[in-house]
């Protein structure tokens, strides 16, 4: 299946990405293995980068991978300076202990540090970057004002407030770039903390310049205005959604959990479908409709499936595999890749071959080949070759 090229109509469905990210930040959860986590990681780089854009949310995966950094930073530094819960013998130094009274028995400031408690954090700090870099993945790739048009009714408010704040920090990053060219192309330097202190009032005056501008536009289209609904409407909307989402938050963590997993799948269906009810129900308040509504398509089912299918075998392979998921820190031991659940993690590969192509990239390939074309095509003039003959003239 060849992907085309991205239109208004062919664009893939934002909640797809948006499942098929979750369901490698599920697969992440499940395992500690750094190997299998670096391979997630990879998994997720790839596909940004075959299906990325060029808005300015689809910046934000440096970002995220950088605050996965940060936070594995940090995670290190906390087992460095106030110790790990993990026994180890191989000690790598010892600190200055800081006396603490008896009310803090179990916390200690400096004292022995080993090379299994920081392994161990090494792992822990590994698995949270996953998680966050594959929210940035979805980030990157799935339009938010389309990811919004989709919303039921009853969230379109409070998707309106969440879509707000995740495009304000990437359109932040696009003005700091912006300016910060500007000023190169002017010969002032760019750098250094006087240079950002210049830069910082015009990126505040933009992000001014837009709330504004998005408080006026949100008031034209009636952004908070709602019908009427009878109390009793209003009463069982509240209560079969907010009863539902209970039952999804406590049957995923049935399924994500080690125990549990009996009750966990028909927990989250029952609360699934009292969720869903309460969202139609709650439809009915907003007076709004819909211009133009994506749909979802064969392509959308493939790569939300995809990486369903990722997390559906890396919670079978904790069945017949968890010593291989789950490495030891004592003892110390050498990480290995597991086969099968290295391959079920390269499900996620799909969406790079069957989403649509970003717009621009069907241009930049033809214009790579016509780049290559027109070298041969010099080659072949520099050797003074006659097409006709294939030989060279004399």
């Amino acid at each position: 299946m060849s992907a085309p090229q991205a239109t208004r109509t062919t664009a893939l469905h934002a909640g797809a990405w948006w499942l098929w990210a979750l369901g490698l930040a599920t697969a992440a959860s499940r395992t500690t293995d750094p190997l299998l986590l670096g391979l997630l990681v990879g998994v997720a780089g790839y596909v940004v980068a075959a299906r990325r854009t060029e808005a300015p949310w689809a910046r934000s995966y440096g970002a995220f991978v950088k605050l996965g950094l940060v936070v594995i930073a940090i995670r290190l530094a906390f087992a460095f300076f106030l110790g790990s819960p993990i026994p180890g013998t191989h000690t790598l130094v010892t600190l200055p202990e800081v006396p603490l009274p008896d009310w803090a028995k179990g916390v200690r400031i400096g004292g022995r540090v080993t090379a299994e408690g920081m392994v161990f954090a090494l792992y822990d700090g590994l698995k949270l970057a996953t998680l966050l870099i594959c929210v940035g993945a979805a980030n990157a790739l799935a339009n938010p004002a389309r990811l919004l048009k989709s919303l039921p009714g009853a969230l379109y408010e409070a998707g309106v407030a969440v879509v707000v704040a995740m495009t304000f920090a990437p359109n932040l990053v696009a003005d700091v770039q912006r300016l910060r060219a500007a000023r190169r192309l002017r010969g002032r330097p760019d750098r250094g903390v006087k240079a950002l202190l210049q830069v910082g009032l015009p990126v505040l005056e933009g992000a001014l310049e837009r709330s504004v501008a998005l408080a006026a536009a949100m008031d034209a289209r009636g952004y908070g205005r709602s019908a009427e609904v009878p109390p009793g409407v209003r009463h069982l909307t509240s209560v079969l959604t907010l009863g539902g989402l209970l039952g999804i938050c406590a049957g995923t963590y049935g399924l994500l959990g080690d125990t549990g997993g009996g009750y966990g799948l028909p927990l989250l269906l029952a609360g699934l479908a009292a969720a869903l009810a309460g969202l139609w129900l709650g439809g009915h308040r907003s007076v709004r409709s819909r211009y133009r509504p994506d749909r979802w398509g064969v392509r959308a089912w493939l790569v939300a499936g995809s990486g369903i299918a990722v997390a559906a075998l890396m919670i079978w392979a904790n069945d017949y595999a968890p010593a291989a998921l789950h490495p030891p820190a004592v003892p110390l031991t050498a990480p290995v890749l597991p086969l099968w659940p290295a391959v079920s993690v390269l499900v996620g590969l799909l969406p790079a071959f069957v989403a649509p192509l970003p717009p621009g990239a069907d241009r930049a390939g033809r214009a790579d080949r016509a780049d290559r074309a027109d070298r041969a095509a010099s080659r072949g003039r520099a050797h003074d070759v006659d097409p006709r003959m294939k030989e060279p003239t004399q």
